[in-house]
């Protein structure tokens, strides 16, 4: 089977670029737990706004997950561990949040794309947590 010409073979096989790319992949949840951390008022009120109650817990434990998630994902050591948090916190967003089963028209067709770009999500961490193992394994390229 033919591989990727060596200027691509080059590039994914760089360690610099899996960082890279577990940066941009974690984005979605630094990015909100940061907002929520800077915000936290407003992580209150999204947490009450899809009816978790008491809301600041659920902030904090929202704002952890996302940021200690993310964190482990793109340093690489225990990515499993933290692909595996921000995975089952996606997934659990469905029932929550994206209740495409229980909408009708427009917001039940935009609720199903959300959730089934949720699952493609856990793919992408999933294999991150793959490629950060890889690249721990690896022997340093010279």
């Amino acid at each position: 089977m033919p591989s990727a010409p060596r200027p691509i073979a080059a590039i994914l096989e760089s360690r610099a670029f899996g960082l890279l790319m577990r940066v941009v992949l974690t984005f979605p949840y630094w990015a909100s737990g940061l907002a929520k951390l800077i915000d936290f008022a407003g992580a209150r009120a999204e947490m009450g706004m899809f009816g978790l109650h008491p809301t600041a817990p659920f902030a904090v434990a929202v704002i952890l997950t996302q940021l200690i998630g993310s964190a482990l994902v793109i340093h690489g050591r225990h990515a499993w561990l933290g692909a595996g948090a921000l995975g089952v916190f996606t997934l659990l967003t469905i029932p929550l949040v994206h209740t495409f089963w229980a909408l009708q028209g427009p917001e039940g067709i935009k609720a199903f794309h959300t959730a089934v770009e949720h699952v493609g999500m856990c793919g992408g961490l999933a294999l991150a947590a793959i490629q950060a193992q890889l690249a721990r394994l690896a022997p340093p390229r010279r």
